[in-house]
């Protein structure tokens, strides 16, 4: 080596140890709305001249380290005014940020340099966010703004159809979405039977939907998380808002408990069509009721509590012989606390409970289930750097199962008490999630969870030959159920069958330029729990288990590459995805199945796999007077039960076959306009390839009666679902200088009158005495009205 390039080298060393040297100092604080002290998840701070950046998390809290100097900070946040601020960095700082929205600006702030699109270069991929405020633009049925509904018009996502509960992600079950509120897991997200959801769009702060390369924090299902978080309440003043609608009405109070330092909130809603059965002489009752509440306290600067609770209750009821009543149960204790202004951390207490229950009185007795957790989690988030950040934790979860009890409605039912046997289980996770930034272009992330799931004793236990409850009838080449040898009662001390599952997850992102990128992700899941339903869209009846001697759990690997872009200086986005799933161990069902009421489920169901891969698109507009977005995904959801010894043949012949929620191709449109300050106009299209089902191929007699006999699994379909809905909001001029806002929003769904297909059923008819097929349509046009308020 020659003595200059000798001297080149240590001068170059010299210099990028004084880098490294060089001071650096911490900005971190919270962000939150200037009238109400709310606090904002997901609020960007970034700092131009160093092309760096971070965003708030779901309390509001950010922190960035920075070399000594002078800089200037941007806050921005979507639908509120940007800040721009010069700060001089020589020590640590707090800077607590408060933002207007953007209709109480005095004078608009102009920023003349692009702000880096931070989504474009952060690793996390497969994540879709929606506002409270596009939820309710959203037109759906009957003038009710729903989150499930809204989710629905997203790439990857559909349902079963009108008036089923749930939502399917990139051809995965209901049962494998984990449904979170304030942190607490929501077994039944629907209210009547899938016509609404459970979430109070006026309580909602934020909503995550997370398809794919899913943080290490999350586990125990195996296709998505959506994650919920309520308002905290006003802190600075009393403020009420609500909505008077065509079936439901809803009211939302909040505001000080002690100024700037504490507050409450509490919503309710209710709907009231039953009160008018009456008039047209129907004894029959369907309504629902729900509750939320949360109380927030600003200990100190480092500490803060919080206490937040769910309550929902759905009743249906056929005159007084059969009442149906189900609903969640949740309660949350939350502590903040700020360690230095590097490390945030968040303990919590959570039970949450599901309950179903039926009272029949015309055969005399009463049925209660149900589900019930206890959740400890501890959550820690260490703000390293601005290139790195790592969140680890804790998490344990114990669950109480009551598949069913039976007791006499009254004292001469005839019915002798039955409690079917309870299941218990205890699920432990550890997770580590790093997100760093390794040079300008090329950002990763990467994490590991740990899970540990013990199937705990119960009461009593079938043994079978073989440990198999399964018998295959080789002469009839069907599957039955076995008979077992003896019930034993293994005692609740001990435990029947324990998994252990290494969960790695890894993502990143390459950036070409500030509006361009390409993303990569890889996530392992584990699904300890399953939810018993052999129709396409689950029911309050369906009922939870837990894996153990005869039911493994869930394992996912899913793999996704996309391509996202910024166009016209962000005025437009184009987000472009391609997944694979591969799923073991997804229970199936023999032919001919009784889930119902089953204490020995392990009879009727069998270990098989699923695979799902697709495309998805979308294309959003994000400013001006007209915004919204096109999605469109081509996907392929699949299921196989392989027999388990040679001369076995499976279900389906141990072929793959379409499951009930794979949809080939799937398109959805939602655009709002913004015509002055008194009208906007919203509209949503939505069409989907029909969902798979069974028609008939052939029919026998039997004793003069004509039966129809069926084919393969779902190897026909439904017609094609469509429908195009619109509404219109107005607000009043009057109005706009007073303490009491309001709006009307006059809404129609299904404008073009589609009689979509819930389901095709085969029956002979009275007259001819031939087997026909006969369309069941929930919903043609419907008109609503809405009146909102706020004051």
């Amino acid at each position: 080596m020659t003595k200059d390039k000798i001297i080149a080298f240590l001068l170059l060393s010299f210099s990028v140890c004084l880098s490294f040297a060089q001071n650096r100092f911490t900005i971190s604080g919270t962000i939150s709305e200037a009238t109400s002290n709310e606090t904002l998840i997901g609020v960007t701070i970034a700092i131009p001249e160093l092309r760096t950046g971070v965003t708030t998390n779901e309390y509001g809290f950010y922190s960035i380290t920075l070399p000594e100097g002078e800089y200037q900070v941007q806050v921005s946040y979507l639908g509120f005014q940007d800040i721009v601020e010069q700060i001089v960095l020589t020590e640590d700082r707090k800077i607590n940020f408060q933002l207007l929205e953007e209709a109480e600006q005095l004078e608009e702030v102009v920023v003349t340099e692009n702000i880096e699109q931070l989504d474009i270069r952060k690793p996390q991929m497969s994540v879709n966010t929606m506002t409270a405020a596009t939820i309710k633009k959203i037109p759906v049925i009957l003038g009710e703004a729903d989150v499930i509904k809204s989710i629905i018009l997203l790439p990857g996502v559909t349902n079963a159809g009108e008036g089923a509960s749930g939502f399917n992600v990139r051809g995965g079950a209901v049962d494998q979405n984990l449904i979170l509120l304030d942190e607490a897991t929501i077994f039944n997200s629907s209210h009547l039977f899938g016509f609404f959801s459970v979430f109070n769009p006026d309580a909602i702060k934020d909503i995550k939907l997370y398809k794919g390369g899913i943080p290490a924090r999350y586990g125990g299902r195996v296709s998505s998380v959506l994650d919920i978080f309520q308002k905290e309440g006003n802190s600075k003043a009393f403020h009420a808002n609500g909505g008077i609608g065509a079936v439901a009405s809803r009211l939302l109070l909040e505001g000080p408990i002690i100024k700037d330092k504490s507050a409450f909130l509490i919503g309710g809603r209710g709907s009231y069509a039953h009160l008018f059965l009456p008039l047209f002489d129907i004894d029959n009752t369907a309504y629902f009721y729900d509750l939320n509440t949360k109380i927030n306290y600003n200990i100190n600067d480092r500490n803060s509590i919080f206490l937040s609770g769910y309550f929902g209750r759905d009743v249906f009821g056929i005159s007084e012989s059969f009442v149906n009543t189900y609903g969640n149960a949740l309660v949350n204790f939350r502590w903040n606390h700020l360690f230095s202004d590097k490390l945030f951390s968040n303990l919590s207490l959570i039970y949450s409970d599901y309950y179903y229950g039926l009272k029949l009185d015309f055969v005399g007795f009463n049925w209660n289930s149900g589900i019930q957790n206890f959740n400890l989690k501890y959550d820690l988030k260490n703000y390293v750097s601005d290139k790195l950040q790592i969140n680890y934790g804790l998490n344990n979860i114990y669950y109480r199962f009551n598949p069913g009890k039976i007791e006499p409605s009254n004292p001469n039912s005839g019915i002798i008490e039955e409690q079917l046997v309870q299941k218990y289980a205890n699920e432990f996770a550890a997770y580590i999630d790093v997100e760093h930034s390794l040079t300008d272009k090329l950002s990763v992330g990467y994490g590991l969870r740990f899970s540990n799931f013990i199937r705990l004793g119960q009461n009593e236990l079938n043994v079978y030959a073989n440990d198999n409850p399964v018998f295959y009838n080789s002469e009839l080449k069907i599957y039955q159920e076995q008979d077992p040898l003896e019930t034993i009662d293994p005692g609740r001390k001990g435990s029947l069958a324990t998994f252990n599952n290494f969960e790695p997850r890894f993502s990143l992102a390459y950036t070409f330029n500030d509006d361009a990128s390409f993303k990569a992700s890889y996530t392992r899941l584990a699904q300890y729990l399953h939810l018993m339903s052999n129709t396409s869209s689950p029911t309050p009846l369906d009922v939870w288990t837990p894996s153990g001697p005869f039911t493994k759990p869930q394992l996912l690997d899913q793999y996704a590459l996309g391509y996202f872009k910024n166009l016209q200086n962000g005025d437009y986005s184009l987000e472009s995805e391609v997944f694979y799933k591969d799923v073991q161990n997804r229970i199936d069902y023999i032919d001919g199945a009784n889930l119902i009421a089953n204490d020995a489920i392990e009879q009727v169901i069998l270990n098989g796999k699923a695979r799902a891969y697709g495309l998805e698109l979308l294309l959003r507009k994000n400013e001006g007077d007209f915004q919204g977005w096109l999605a469109y995904t081509l996907s392929k959801s699949e299921q196989k039960t392989p027999g388990r010894t040679p001369e076995e043949i499976g279900i389906n012949n141990g072929a793959w076959y379409n499951t009930p929620y794979d949809k080939t191709h799937d398109v959805s449109f939602y655009g709002s306009y913004d015509l002055n300050e008194k009208w906007n106009f919203n509209a949503n299209f939505v069409f989907q390839t029909g969902q798979p089902t069974n028609y008939p191929i052939g029919q026998f007699e039997f004793q003069g009666v004509t039966i129809p006999y069926y084919g393969p699994r779902n190897t026909e379909r439904l017609p094609a679902y469509h429908r195009l809905d619109v509404s219109a909001t107005m607000k009043p001029r009057k109005n706009r200088n007073r303490k009491w806002q309001a709006e009307w929003v006059f809404s129609i769904y299904n404008v073009y009158n589609r009689r979509n297909a819930a389901s095709i059923n085969f029956s002979r008819n009275q007259d001819t005495g031939v087997n026909e097929a006969v369309r069941t349509s929930i919903f043609g046009i419907v008109p609503a009205v809405t009146y909102n308020f706020k004051f």
